[in-house]
Formats: structure tokens, C-alpha cells, sequence
């Protein structure tokens, strides 16, 4: 059988490998049943999905005609690293990295910090619209964590609360 787009079954693949990883992970831990949910059914029931997911897409890669195969392109590294690097930059920004003497910066902080350098991951960055996008989600996340949920995070720098 010939592969008709090489994007979706490479995506499909991909889909596979993480639900396999998801569910094989959440056997550490006690699934439990529908009604009595341990720590690792919704992995495992995440993993079942993602699978079930990417094998579709597999099948339908191997059976729908494409124009022209749809061929994976080149990999795009800068966008790649900022978002990796947004993601690390978060988890230093919120919890500090205390071998290395950088303080915990809070969580308004780090969601600032991440959306400004993902935002530097696209072909165009205006810093208004950043500013304005990084505001909302940090007041959204303020209000959904630390309010709703009740979660105690550091919304602060120590230097400013003290």
C-alpha cells in the first residue's frame, strides 16, 4: 500500500507514539474504574484516544488521494526553539532555579515572560498586541488558578509582596 500524504502519516505516527507513551506511563500508577478514577485513568484513557486518533490518520493517509502527496517540508527550527524555549523559560520563571541563585519570579511573571518570547516564534511580532494578549492571560490564569481553583502559586516576585 503507497503512502498518499506523507503529512498525515507522519502526523499519525506521531499522534501513535505519544498516546503509546501516555499509556504506557499511566500503568505506574492505579487506574482504578469509571465510577472509582485512580491517578492513571485519565492518561491511560488519553493515550487509548491519542492512539486511536493517529491510526485513523495513518488509514486515512494510505487510502485518500492527495494532488501532490503532500511532502513534509523542511523542519522549522526557529519557531521550534522559541516555544521549547518558552516553555523552559515559563518553569524558570515561576519556580526559580535556587542551585543557580535565580529567584522564583511568580506566576504573572512567567506568563508574561512565556507569551513574549513564543510570540517571537511567528514571522511577525507587533509588542502591543504581545502586551495586550500576555495582560489577558495573566490575568486570566490569576483568576482561574489562584481565585477559582484556589491553587496556591507564587503570583508575585518575592522583591514586590515582600
Amino acid at each position: 500500500m503507497r503512502i498518499k500524504s506523507q503529512k498525515d502519516f507522519w502526523s499519525g505516527l506521531m499522534f501513535m507514539a505519544v498516546g503509546i507513551a501516555f499509556a504506557w506511563g499511566a500503568t505506574n500508577y492505579t487506574i482504578g474504574e469509571g465510577a472509582r478514577m485512580g491517578p492513571g485513568y485519565f492518561p491511560l484513557m488519553l493515550g487509548v484516544l491519542l492512539t486511536a486518533l493517529g491510526a485513523f490518520i495513518v488509514f486515512e493517509a494510505m487510502v485518500v488521494e492527495t494532488e501532490d502527496g503532500e511532502p513534509i517540508g523542511k523542519w522549522a527550527w526557529k519557531p521550534l526553539g522559541f516555544v521549547i524555549g518558552a516553555n523552559l523559560l515559563f518553569g524558570v520563571l515561576l519556580g526559580g532555579l535556587p542551585s543557580m541563585g535565580i529567584p522564583a519570579m511568580g506566576l504573572i511573571v512567567a506568563i508574561i515572560g512565556l507569551v513574549f518570547v513564543a510570540a517571537l516564534a511567528g514571522d511577525e511580532f507587533k509588542a502591543k498586541e504581545v502586551l495586550i494578549l500576555a495582560i489577558v492571560l495573566a490575568i486570566g490564569s490569576y483568576v482561574a488558578f489562584v481565585r477559582l481553583l484556589a491553587l496556591q502559586f507564587q503570583v508575585w516576585p518575592t522583591f514586590i509582596t515582600g
